[in-house]
């Protein structure tokens, strides 16, 4: 992959490898799997400059590219979760004020976002509207002053510890009755509930909210009201790759985790490593980590280049990298044995975290249909 990365970049990702090992790991052994979003890792992401990466160029930052934020993501996900979704979540949340936010929005979030001096989040999912955005039935309506809305998102990502949240909703015009709208929530909102916080395999903050007769004033509108749709899908095609990035991060944990295992794990007078089978299966998994890197590297380079064909190759990038991902991780625990399915141990833990990513920000069967969109296409401007 180096022939894929210039000097800086490649810099720039050893630097992100040791920020992991220097400051990740030891904040890993004090808080291990947890469901909140420790204050003082925060501290250090924003202390080193991860959050940076989210500041647009007019605002004194690097502007907001994916292959920077693909690149810490892969060094932060293997070694523990929460640092990967809170900058995950830092992403998703500033980057429709980055898109759509008037000058004063900006302004107002942004900075503070890279300072880490304000946590963000994503509240588009709802209970009937996964995959299907459009199946959104959360819904705002015009009142003096603002909107009011009514409504319920689920499995928000850092939804308890945010302190705003960009969210969607139904405003519907006369043209189109299912027309979304974007709106900046902030934490201390009359009407803005943290109902549930969920628990899932891998733990980590996850929240329900609901809306009830919230209030939201008209300069908290982000964008063009009717823009909604648009604006939460430029923000996922962007982050859409990081996700496969962060799939590399596990997968890359699982493999050198059973390469160690491997070596030292001596069965029948031999080490395990020295027998066939475990070298073929060492073997499908460095490959298929070196084709998804591949992946994912184009498309977050395409996607900051505006090369053609960004979106499908985003999508491909995701797709392959999560599932390969998976099937690394899979292997690892079936060389480890029966330390492999032991709770607590690496493979174990990257078992149960790597699973939601072939899940959240479209499953691999949008995924799968995207592409598809993308090839026919292609195929019938090909022909014209």
């Amino acid at each position: 992959m180096d022939l894929m990365l210039s000097s800086q970049e490649k810099d720039f990702a050893a630097s992100c490898r040791q920020f992991a090992r220097n400051q990740l790991v030891p904040l890993a052994r004090r808080y291990g799997e947890t469901d909140e979003v420790p204050r003082d890792m925060v501290a250090q992401m924003a202390g080193a400059g991860i959050f940076e990466l989210l500041l647009p160029e007019d605002l004194g930052g690097p502007g907001v590219k994916a292959l920077p934020l693909s690149l810490a993501r892969e060094a932060f996900a293997g070694v523990w979760c929460p640092a990967d979704v809170t900058l995950a979540m830092q992403g998703l949340g500033s980057y429709p004020i980055t898109l759509a936010g008037s000058p004063a929005q900006r302004e107002k979030y942004l900075p503070k976002v890279a300072k880490g001096e304000l946590l963000a989040t994503f509240a588009l999912t709802e209970p009937n509207a996964g995959s299907d955005v459009n199946g959104i039935e959360s819904i705002a309506e015009p009142v003096e002053g603002g909107w009011r809305l009514n409504g319920q998102k689920v499995f928000i990502s850092n939804g308890y510890s945010a302190d705003f949240a960009v969210t969607f909703a139904r405003t519907p015009q006369p043209d189109n009755p299912r027309a979304l709208s974007a709106f900046i929530l902030e934490k201390g909102m009359e009407g803005l509930i943290v109902a549930e916080r969920l628990q899932v395999i891998a733990p980590h903050d996850l929240a329900r909210l609901r809306y009830e007769n919230l209030f939201v004033p008209e300069e908290n509108v982000l964008g063009e009201v009717g823009n909604g749709f648009k604006i939460a899908m430029q923000t996922l095609e962007l982050l859409r790759v990081t996700v496969g990035a962060a799939a590399l991060g596990i997968g890359q944990a699982a493999f050198e985790a059973a390469l160690t295992y491997t070596r030292n794990r001596r069965q029948f007078g031999s080490a395990l490593s020295d027998f066939q089978g475990s070298r073929f299966k060492l073997a499908d998994m460095a490959t298929e980590l070196d084709a998804a890197r591949a992946l994912v590297y184009r498309a977050a380079i395409s996607k900051d280049r505006g090369l053609p064909g960004a979106s499908k190759k985003s999508s491909m990038a995701k797709l392959y990298a999560t599932e390969a991902a998976f099937r690394v991780v899979d292997q690892s625990v079936q060389l480890h044995g029966g330390v492999g399915v032991s709770r607590g141990s690496v493979p174990e833990r990257l078992y149960r975290e790597i699973r939601a990513l072939r899940i959240y920000e479209g499953t691999s069967e949008i995924q799968k249909m995207v592409i598809a969109h993308h090839l026919l296409a292609e195929a019938e401007q090909a022909q014209q």
